[in-house]
This record gives C-alpha cells, structure tokens and sequence, in this order.
C-alpha cells in the first residue's frame, strides 16, 4: 500500500525485497503480529470500522498505516435487482480497493472493531470479496480493533491518505453460489449451511428484507454466533469449528453451500468452513434467503 506522505521512489525500491521476505499468509492474524509488521512494504490495512467518528476515541481513533473503508458505506456491498447485499460488478469494486491504494502485491489486513460475531462478519465479507476477486494475499485482524487496542497498537489522529493503484480483478465464481447453483444442490442433495441465528433457521422470526420466515429445505444450521466470542474477541479454532460442522453432518471437505438472509452472516461461515477450516469445497451465495424467498415459486421449509 502506498500513501501521500511515501516518497515514491523509495517505496518503489522497497518493494520487491519486502514482498520476497513476507511471511506465510494466514486467514487471521493477530494483534501482536501487526504491531510488529503495520509499517512494512506491502502491508496495506484495511479499516472497515463504521461510525468511527460517532465514538469516544478521543483524539487518537485511527490505526497508524490503514486506509479507512468503512464497511457499510464505502461501497463493499450494493442492491442489485432489488436483492441487498450484492457484490457490486467487479471493475466497480476493484476500481474501490484499488482507491484504497492496493495492489497486487499487497498482503491485506482487514480490520473490524471486534465486537460480537454479527458485527465482525463485515470482515469476513470483505475477506471473502478479495477471495472472490482473485486475491490471495489477505487476512482478518483477530479481535479487530478491540485486540490492536488493548495491547497498545499505534494510534493516529487522522486517516492515512492512499494514493491509488490499480488493482485488477481475476474473479473465482466457484466461491459465489447463485440462485442456480442452489436449485441444483437441491436437486443433487449438495449440502446447504444456513449461518443464521436459530430462531431464523427455525423460521420463527425473520429479517425484514426476506419475504417469508423459514429456510431452504434440508438446510442445516451453523449459527454465525458459534464462530466469535464476543467475550474474548476471537475467532473460532480449527478444532471447534470442525466440531461444528460434524455437529450438523458435514463431512470433511464434502462440498456445500453456506448462506444468511444477504451474504453478510453467511460469510462468517464460509470464512470458517473454508478459509480457517480448509474445506476447499465451500461457496457462498450472497443472494441467499432475500433473494431466494422473493420468488414464491422457491421452496421454503
């Protein structure tokens, strides 16, 4: 990632040695890695925090070296033919990511504020758009904000100012599930994971942007509550989520499909299942209950 303040020729010398060098990239990081690697070459951070200037922060809210893309209004997510939630076109996001001053050289880390599960899932969105998009080279702050601040990571008063890159998306539609691909995973007995909240899985409530309470027949729930503890700001480990996803029958790396009411708690599952569960046959469809149930034709359990 590069900023304003960078003398440019410099950054340009740095970045071949300081790339070679990086360390394996895994899908979580934690608060004490980005301490100790927050100013290196081809670092970009993320900060995905909403609201950042509604909170009491004091003079000192933003983290040293990251570009702020707040989750809810920087453009992650857009309705596409009335369906929320969408992922917009690719050029339309990667024209975003690469605003933010990324490349294909960067090892991005996406910071949320860490505080329950719901809210950590705009992390998992974003880390499963840069997937989506070809990008490797990502990872999730474990804890977010919440760890990074508690062990004293630097704190700035204002915003780092990117310059823009160019960022080119080689998307991988094998990890997005349409409306399509869910009729034929009924038709063929494909595994659907619903990372909703129970009561919604049971359809004894709903969210106001689906038209109906239950879920797609046969589903099995993983609520996306299972995945965080907002009490420690951590995700889950390898072992509780494999534990998981034998709970609900889900053999390991048997192919499925994991989807919420608009890809949003959706994600949090796929990022379990594939990314730090290593089931290489996840999807997700961002479309999910909202689009699904819109169409009265659809089954609804």
């Amino acid at each position: 990632m590069r900023f304003a303040s960078f003398v440019a020729a410099a950054a340009f010398v740095a970045v071949v040695p300081a790339f070679a060098i990086a360390q394996e990239v895994t899908p979580l990081v934690t608060a004490e890695w980005l301490k100790a690697h927050a100013g290196d070459e081809n670092i970009a951070i993320i900060d995905i925090r909403d609201n950042i200037d509604g909170t009491d922060l004091g003079e000192l809210p933003y983290i040293a070296h990251a570009a702020v893309a707040p989750y809810a209004s920087a453009g992650w997510r857009t309705e596409t033919d009335g369906v929320p939630g969408q992922i917009p076109a690719p050029e339309q996001i990667a024209e975003l990511i690469g605003s933010l001053g990324v490349d294909a050289d960067d090892h991005v880390v996406i910071v949320p504020w860490g505080t329950d599960s719901s809210e950590f899932g705009g992390a998992t969105r974003v880390y499963w758009t840069f997937k989506y998009l070809g990008h490797d080279a990502v990872s999730i702050l474990d804890g977010g904000w919440r760890q990074y601040d508690a062990l004293g990571g630097e704190r700035v008063a204002e915003a780092a100012v990117p310059i823009a890159a160019e960022f080119v998306a080689n998307v991988r539609p094998e990890l997005r599930a349409t409306t399509a691909d869910v009729e034929a995973a009924l038709a063929n007995g494909v595994k659907l994971v619903d990372g909703r909240p129970e009561e919604q899985f049971l359809g004894q409530s709903k969210s106001p942007v689906v038209r109906i309470e239950g879920t797609i027949p046969g589903a099995v729930n993983i609520p996306h509550s299972t995945l965080y503890s907002a009490e420690y700001a951590s995700f889950a480990l390898p072992e509780t989520i494999a534990a998981l996803a034998q709970g609900v029958g889900l053999a390991e790396n048997e192919e499925n499909i994991v989807f919420c009411n608009t890809g949003h708690w959706a994600s949090i599952a796929w990022f379990a299942l594939h990314e730090v569960g290593g089931n290489e046959n996840s999807a997700m469809y961002d479309g999910s209950m909202a689009e699904w149930a819109a169409d009265p034709a659809r089954p609804i359990q």
